[in-house]
């Protein structure tokens, strides 16, 4: 494959930032109220996922379940109620094939009837470019105290 001219690079890197926001948006969407197949397709498959809790997951079947357990329990998912917001996004790319960002994020219960913050926070995330376009390689959730 040929070398990239610098406009090509420079193309190719807002090309790619506008994909990352988009899965960044498009992952809240699905965990809200969303096909689990496809939100697990978001991820590579040895990706791993952990929250503020100590909760740690690293590939897709153990995503799968805590999926699976927090539309059981209804932290998310069709029926909740609940929305993931992101704001205040930032990408920063390590090189062609791996970029990491961070947003703050609001997680909103009860969206239709009554919204209210249930949490505050931070993701940390990572990426990494595969044959099937940009994928998360990496979540870390950091809840702010309150």
């Amino acid at each position: 494959m040929p070398e990239m001219s610098d406009d090509e690079r420079a193309l190719d890197r807002l090309a790619s930032e506008r994909d990352i926001r988009n899965l960044i948006a498009r992952l809240a969407h699905l965990a809200d109220d969303g096909d689990i197949d496809e939100y697990l397709d978001m991820w590579t498959e040895d990706s791993s996922w952990s929250a503020g809790d100590g909760v740690q997951h690293t590939g897709r079947e153990p995503r799968r379940a805590r999926v699976h357990a927090h539309r059981a329990d209804g932290t998310q998912g069709p029926g909740t109620n609940s929305r993931h917001l992101n704001t205040t996004l930032w990408v920063a790319f390590d090189d062609d094939d791996h970029a990491r960002a961070e947003s703050y994020f609001l997680y909103l219960r009860d969206a239709s009837t009554a919204p209210h913050v249930k949490m505050t926070g931070r993701y940390l995330d990572r990426f990494r470019r595969t044959p099937a376009g940009w994928k998360y390689d990496g979540r870390q959730i950091v809840l702010d105290v309150n």
